[in-house]
């Protein structure tokens, strides 16, 4: 089943979308995602008839237009982005001579993200200034049910309602200053979009196993190929492990969005991965260009996202078929 929110007040019109992303329809007793995230026992089997009856043209449909739709929680109570790619860590604190220490790779990192305003899927990503080295991140996202405090990550991955793809945009050039002060990211995190559809679990079919989405982040950077990492390699904490991190000491609400971080691949001899010019499976931000690049040749020459710059995220089926939908942003001037 996939759902998606058509741009409507603040929280978005819920609708029912084909898997084809060709049509949608309404359930008028389910206003909006966080509604159904809410009540998912009573809501789902009422989404899921409204799915098979949008599928095979039973019930009064209209066409589903990407552009129009917000994140699929325009805003939500909760927003906690992992870490669970520790390759990306590993490379951003090779590039600057850091050693990483040994719990990374036992214990999640996590932040905590600004949820109360996100980007569509479709809007321009504004920059004041471009010093700040604003950054894109392709990263794989769940939506869960309520989770109490100390839950199992066995138990964790039952609660897995939604999955949707995000650009977690970040200001590169920010992010220092905010860590030497020992309090976490803010300013460099700027509002994330999210992909025009999310999707149940059980709709990706053999992709989604073990916590995991085995298929890969395609990016493109100003219209050329940047990166195709497979989200399921290399993932060293499955989201079962990341939403078990997140509720060690804390209840999560039906509707919390739990992020993997930047997906990122080892290359195929163990070590950093190598840019698609090279015949590598590229990368999913800007950064860890960049680090592979100061790695080999002391400073990077890539730059960060510019004023018109585009990117576009998206994924793909076995039959070459968009599943989220694309996220596709242009840079411009706030």
């Amino acid at each position: 089943m996939k759902l998606a929110s058509l741009r409507h007040g603040r929280d978005g019109r819920l609708v029912v979308v084909s898997d084809d992303l060709a049509w949608c329809a309404y359930e008028p007793s389910i206003p909006t995602m966080q509604a159904a995230l809410d009540d998912w026992a009573r809501a789902e089997p009422r989404l899921r008839s409204v799915a098979e009856g949008v599928n095979n043209g039973a019930v009064l449909r209209e066409r589903f237009h990407e552009r129009e739709a917000a994140s699929p929680l325009p805003r939500a109570f909760q927003w906690a982005d992992g870490s669970a790619y520790v390759n990306h860590v590993a490379l951003v604190r090779q590039a600057r001579g850091a050693k990483m220490p040994e719990s990374f790779w036992t214990d999640p990192l996590m932040y905590q993200g600004g949820s109360d305003v996100f980007l569509g899927p479709r809007d321009p990503i504004p920059l004041k200034d471009e010093a700040w080295g604003c950054d894109f991140e392709a990263e794989v996202a769940v939506i869960v049910d309520d989770c109490e405090a100390g839950i199992s990550a066995d138990e964790a991955r039952k609660r897995i309602r939604l999955v949707m793809l995000v650009n977690d945009v970040s200001l590169r050039n920010l992010i220092p200053a905010e860590l030497e002060k020992g309090f976490g990211f803010f300013q460099s995190k700027p509002s994330s979009a999210f992909s025009p559809v999310a999707v149940t679990p059980d709709a990706l079919g053999d992709a989604w196993k073990d916590g995991k989405l085995h298929l890969p982040m395609h990016v493109t950077l100003n219209g050329k190929f940047f990166g195709a990492a497979n989200a399921g390699e290399d993932m060293t904490f499955d989201f079962g492990q990341l939403i078990a991190h997140a509720a060690k000491t804390r209840d999560l609400a039906a509707g919390a969005i739990i992020g993997s971080g930047t997906v990122s691949n080892r290359g195929a001899d163990g070590g950093p991965g190598k840019p698609v010019n090279e015949g590598g499976l590229g990368y999913s931000c800007i950064a860890e260009q960049r680090m592979i690049e100061t790695i080999q040749s002391s400073k990077p020459s890539t730059p960060f996202l510019k004023h018109g710059d585009r990117v576009e995220i998206e994924m793909f089926d076995a039959k070459r078929h968009s599943i989220f939908g694309r996220i596709d942003q242009q840079v411009v001037k706030a």
